[in-house]
């Protein structure tokens, strides 16, 4: 085998479709472009910029950064402060509790419980998350933490 007997196999290559050259080849005359118009004249046709008059979305985009995260779960944050405020020595707090002293209004809400602040009450604590330091805090002031599932996600 010589390196002009190398040849493509049969169907590999295909012929260009040559238009415009005459009304039997099947693509004479206006050769394929329709009749007149922006799109029938030799390098003619719109960018891809162009969207007809319209505001191009390039040009829109500025205005809209980011996204709306639909399924983002919002936490209502309750502070370690407030809890020393608002509950008595052996209390129990739950989404419902903190909904009858007014710090939520939804029951229903999502709790996650933050460090700041001190604690010096036993409390039994039953909400959707809790912190690292607000987690130490309680249980070094006697009380107990216990994380309950929210939206499919596990405490902590």
């Amino acid at each position: 085998m010589q390196l002009h007997d190398l040849r493509p196999n049969v169907g590999a290559k295909k012929n260009r479709k040559r238009v415009g050259r005459g009304i039997s080849a099947g693509q004479g005359k206006t050769a394929g472009r329709g009749t007149k118009g922006q799109g029938a004249r030799q390098g003619g046709g719109s960018s891809q910029y162009f969207e007809g008059g319209n505001l191009p979305m390039v040009r829109k985009m500025p205005f809209k950064r980011g996204f709306t995260n639909l399924r983002k779960v919002q936490y209502v944050e309750v502070n370690l402060e407030r809890l020393e405020k608002l509950f008595v020595k052996n209390g129990v707090v739950t989404s419902e509790t903190l909904a009858a002293v007014g710090v939520m209004k939804d029951p229903d809400a999502p709790v996650v419980v933050l460090g700041q602040g001190e604690l010096t009450k036993p409390l039994t604590v039953k909400v959707h998350r809790v912190s690292a330091s607000a987690k130490a805090a309680i249980e070094k002031a006697g009380g107990t933490v216990e994380t309950i599932g929210s939206s499919g996600e596990a405490g902590e």
